[in-house]
């Protein structure tokens, strides 16, 4: 039996801009929420202008991120536009900013206003640093968290520079923190009747991802290092390149390396390396780290990747090929999942873009509505906010509501 999306009837006030807001905006959108975008007037989100530019107008960034809202695009200097944010922040249930901490409070948009005149208000920042300690008030991005976090410093091989993740692992995580955050925030109000500050920083969730990292440096002083392709603490766990390819093979359990090692001298492998004792344990695999990389980097080298895979699938080792992009979209799983999903835009034409990771079995949250124009929804959402036609329209010709 179908069911509504958990989150309709649920107003959002999206007052983000590039990514980690954004983001935010849109699972909330998939989750049955209205989302509506709000960007300032002229070039509007600085997204729109970044990654795969299509046009003057939007890039597939911006279509990617803000699919399923509704957009409006508000001179807030002029007192009528303050005076629709008001009225809008007034109906909302949720508002998400992704501004350096104090900046919103300049406009009256900050927490302490706008829960002031709405006190069921969940309010949701997201910021580099937070709004508290030293650092709050400094700028960042995902990269300046990624540095100051650690994680940059493991990875990659020693004595070289730390190379860029290539994904927003900071706004992104910290992204679906905040859904997760802002979702128990609702839940909360259903008690209390009061909404509440959520702040969300980018560096605090970097951190809060270090699944060994810190315990191994607080419980036996141990720092991580870079260590190229493999990891020291849990052989066998890596990236080996064959023949055609990289793939990645994970045979760090008791079990799975013991089938993993019988195999390898099975095929060609040297005599005994499937039953030395000493490689049975992980306190064992790991002191002897080197001397089985010797063995299994020169197995893997002179094969391809599909006969390597098809072996370790034979025996329930995981394992799989390191796919390029072209190779993750023709993925059969990733198409019975439907990961990428499509949509038909007016100008554009087909758009094919990731999907989120939701499956509720009751419900669909695969968003077909695209990103808005530039102030697209600005007179049908004045008019639910009570504007008369008149109002709407002196709004529009003034450039207080503002669209191309």
């Amino acid at each position: 039996m179908k069911q509504p999306r958990p989150l309709e009837g649920i107003r959002v006030v999206d007052y983000s801009h590039f990514l980690a807001g954004p983001y935010v905006g849109r699972c909330l959108a998939a989750l049955g929420a209205e989302v509506i975008k709000v960007e300032r007037p002229g070039s509007g989100d600085a997204g729109r202008q970044h990654a795969t530019v299509l046009d003057d107008r939007t890039s597939g960034y911006f279509l990617q991120l803000n699919m399923g809202k509704r957009g409006v695009s508000v001179n807030t200097k002029d007192p009528r536009g303050k005076a629709f944010m008001e009225r809008l922040c007034d109906s909302a249930d949720v508002f998400v900013e992704n501004y350096r901490p104090g900046a919103l409070d300049k406009l009256g948009l900050g927490y302490e206003a706008l829960s002031a005149r709405n006190s069921g208000l969940v309010y949701c920042s997201i910021s580099a640093y937070g709004h508290t300690g030293p650092d709050a008030h400094r700028a960042g991005f995902g990269l300046i968290a990624e540095a100051k976090s650690g994680i940059m410093q493991m990875v990659g091989t020693p004595g070289e520079r730390p190379p860029l993740l290539r994904i927003s692992l900071g706004d992104m995580y910290t992204g679906i923190h905040a859904v997760a955050a802002i979702n128990a925030a609702l839940l909360g109000r259903v008690k209390s009747g009061r909404g509440q500050h959520i702040d969300m920083a980018l560096y605090d969730t970097l951190v809060s991802m270090h699944e060994y990292a810190v315990q191994s440096y607080t419980l036996a002083d141990v720092l991580p290092e870079q260590t190229g392709h493999d990891m020291p603490g849990s052989t066998l766990y890596g990236v080996f390149r064959a023949t055609d390819g990289d793939l990645v093979i994970a045979a760090q359990v008791d079990d799975a390396w013991k089938r993993f090692a019988a195999l390898i001298e099975a095929n060609g492998g040297p005599r005994g390396f499937g039953v030395d004792a000493r490689f049975h344990s992980s306190v064992g695999r790991n002191t002897h780290r080197l001397e089985i990389l010797a063995v299994v980097e020169p197995w893997v080298a002179v094969r391809s990747v599909a006969p390597i895979l098809e072996l370790l699938d034979g025996i329930d080792v995981p394992c799989a090929k390191v796919q390029r992009i072209d190779e993750v979209i023709a993925d059969p799983q990733i198409r019975a999942r439907g990961m990428i999903v499509e949509q038909q835009h007016p100008r554009y034409g087909t758009l094919r873009l990731p999907n989120l990771p939701f499956r509720f079995s009751a419900c669909d949250t695969t968003l077909r509505e695209v990103a808005p124009d530039l102030g697209q929804h600005n007179a049908e959402v004045a008019q639910s906010l009570g504007f008369t036609s008149a109002e709407i329209d002196a709004m529009q010709t003034d450039g207080v509501l503002f669209d191309k």
